[in-house]
Order: C-alpha cells, then structure tokens, then sequence
C-alpha cells in the first residue's frame, strides 16, 4: 500500500462505524479534557503562589529571632534565653558584604483616626528603606527618613486604601492622624499594591521602627529582611550576616531564611501537586484505553476477509500491523485534540465563572497530553493489531 492511501483507507475504516468510533474517542477526550483542567489548575495555583513571593524580589534574607533546629531528648524545663533582635542588629548587618538594603521590621493592629473617622487596620514598623529593599513605590509625599533609633520622628506614610477611607480625594499630606495613643504626621501616600499573602498592603500605615517598638511594648523586632547584589552568591552572603551576628549575640540564636532555598522548596512541593493532580485525570485516561483495545478486536474480527484479500494482493504482515496501528492512533488522535479543545474551554470557563482562580494552560501541556493520547491508542491497538497481522491469508479469505 502507497504511503498517501494510508491515511484515506485508516479513515475510511474509522467512518464506516461512526457512533462506535465516536464513543471511542470520546472516552480519550474525556481523560485528556480531566488533564488539561486538573494541570491547568494546578498549575495556575502554581504560578500564582511564586508571583506572591517573587514580586519583592528574589535576593531577600529574612533574619528571624530563635534558632529553628531540632534536638534530641527531653525538654521539659529549658529556659529559652533567645536574645531579641534590634534596631542595632540591623544597622550592624549593613556593614555586611554585598548588602543593599537592610530593613527592620515588625508589625501590629491598632486604629488611626482623623476627623472623626477611625479605622482598626495593620500598623508596620519599617526602616527607611523599606520601599527600596521591597520594590515599592511611594505615590505622593516621601517614605521615612533615615532617623536616629532614639530620635525617630512622628511620621507616618498611609497605604492608598487607608488614605481613601480617612481623607476621601483630599490632600492627606501634613495632616495629623492619631495612630492608638500618639498623633503622627502624614509625610506620604504609598502606590497601590493589593494583597500579599493575605495581607493588604493598601489598607495600612507604615510608621518608623524605634516607634513601633514602643507603640506595641516589644522587646526586639519580628525580623530583619535583607536584599543582597544579584552577583553574589547566596552562600557568602549568609556567611557574612551569620558571622556578624555571631559575634553580636555570642551564639547562633537566630535564623537565616533565604528566599531562594524558600523558592525551591515551595517549587519542588507545587511541581509534586501538580503532577498529582494531574494523574488523577489520568486514571481516566486508562477507560479510554480500554475502549480502544476493545474496539480494536471486534475490528479485527470483522474485517478478518478484508485481512486476508489485503494479504492476498501482497500486503505484508508489517503493512496489516500499521494498519490497524493507525486506525488505534488516529481515534486517539481525533479524541486528544477534542479533548485538548474541551479541557482548554472548561479551564478559561471556570476563570470567567471564579475570578479569583488562577488557570494556565502551558503550551507543553497541550502537546504532551496529545502524545499521550496517541501513544495511548497505539499501546491499546498492539495486540489486535498483531492478532491481525498473524492471521493466515487462507484461512482469513475464508471466513465471512
């Protein structure tokens, strides 16, 4: 048989049982569209879940107090004597190789008032180069001046939904809003930013460390998040802020979080989820290939006299075997792309009807799971397939 009949006569074959080929088919494209939907999720929440932690950067340390570890044997009445990190640990780590930026940080709730208007919201305890070392931009006014830790002046720059509740379209700059006890002045309003994490960064006020310490009765700060050059390596820089504290605070009470190793992990877990979900829409995947094994052998034995005439006129048992091959891979073909096609549809659909549920369709998706479907079809389709090759000519011109 010539290369360009082979196509027109596997076609042909397919045609001549229209509802049983359908029904064929259809059971690939439902486990490819299960796929597509479940991968396409998953790797939605995927790409969503990196952005959140990417969009400040990714050359970030985190300094955290206490030191995670675990040990062994009992516990039970060990002092803890972790030592509090400071406003002078921070300054400390700025004389760190290959720092940019060094921003203590804590955090807390407590109302801001003006004109009679008050607002329980998220009050942060930054350093002056908060914005800088967070890639966060400040709309109008300035951020927080570089001031002594002892001398920190009353000033506060609002996130852009606080300003909107409390002073409307009005100029918030000057005034003076009362922030739980003690009244600050307005240097700045901070460019939109949304959520993070579950943290709205508009609806807050962000007000010097030094009072933030006092404002919520601390002894030391949540943590000190350093930004170090894009070309130094992550090891050296650990070195160099590990070796600072060390002798700082005499031992290793503290914990270095780099957001890379943070990145990887996180990866490595979404990277396992995705693909587990996407076997679970497999599993229907294995219906589909039971369906085509099975239609291939009723196939093979009601074109049992067709076998033996193709034999008969010299076809080779390698040309029956391709064949019927091809009748399994193009059914799966036909059904991978009408399943490509329904799952892409139902994943846009499910965005249109959940906003907030993030889905990505990657184009090696697409292609892998057609692969997949045809290697399905032509797995299923072997053993027909071969049952057909092996038939006598004779006794195949024979039978009715």
């Amino acid at each position: 048989m010539r290369p360009e009949d082979f196509l027109p006569y596997t076609a042909s074959a397919i045609l001549a049982h229209r509802m049983r080929s359908f029904l064929t088919a259809l059971g690939i494209a439902v486990g490819i569209a299960a796929v597509i939907l479940l991968t396409s999720i998953g790797e939605g929440v995927h790409q969503f879940v990196l952005a959140e932690f990417t969009q400040f950067g990714t050359h970030l340390i985190a300094v955290q107090p206490g030191k995670t570890s675990t040990h062994g044997g009992p516990s039970a009445g060990v002092i803890s004597s972790v030592r509090a990190l400071t406003l002078e640990d921070a300054e400390a780590l700025k004389r760190a190789p290959y720092i940019e930026y060094v921003n203590p940080s804590l955090q807390g709730n407590a109302d801001v008032e003006f004109g009679g208007k008050t607002r329980r919201t998220t009050i942060f305890g930054e350093g002056p180069d908060m914005p800088l070392a967070f890639r966060m931009k400040v709309r109008t006014g300035s951020f927080l001046p570089p001031d002594e830790a002892a001398s920190a002046r009353a000033f506060t720059v609002l996130g852009a939904k606080l300003k909107e509740e409390l002073f409307g379209s009005n100029n918030a700059l000057g005034a003076r809003v009362r922030i739980g006890s003690e009244k600050y002045r307005v240097i700045g309003v901070m460019e939109p930013k949304g959520q993070v994490l579950g943290f709205d960064l508009d609806d807050a006020a962000y007000i010097p460390a030094a009072r933030a310490l006092e404002m919520f009765n601390r002894e030391g700060l949540m943590e000190i998040q350093v930004t170090y050059r894009p070309d130094a390596r992550m090891e050296a820089v650990e070195a160099g802020l590990k070796k600072i504290l060390l002798a700082r605070h005499g031992r290793e009470d503290f914990t270095l979080i780099p957001q890379q190793k943070m990145l990887e992990v996180l990866g490595s877990v979404l990277d396992v989820l995705t693909f587990a979900v996407g076997a679970l829409g497999g599993i229907s995947l294995l219906v589909g290939a039971v369906g085509i094994s099975t239609i291939m052998t009723l196939s093979v034995g009601e074109r049992t006299s067709e076998i033996g005439l193709l034999r008969a006129l010299g076809a080779g048992r390698s040309q029956v075997l391709w064949l019927f091959l091809g009748d399994a891979a193009l059914l799966a073909a036909v059904g991978g792309v009408s399943g490509l096609a329904l799952g892409i549809g139902l994943a846009q659909l499910l965005h249109i009807l959940v906003p907030a549920l993030p889905v990505h369709t990657p184009l090696s998706f697409a292609l892998l799971a057609e692969g997949v479907a045809v290697a399905i079809g032509l797995a299923a389709g072997v053993m027909p397939a071969r049952r057909a090759a092996l038939l006598d000519p004779v006794e195949a011109l024979r039978a009715e």
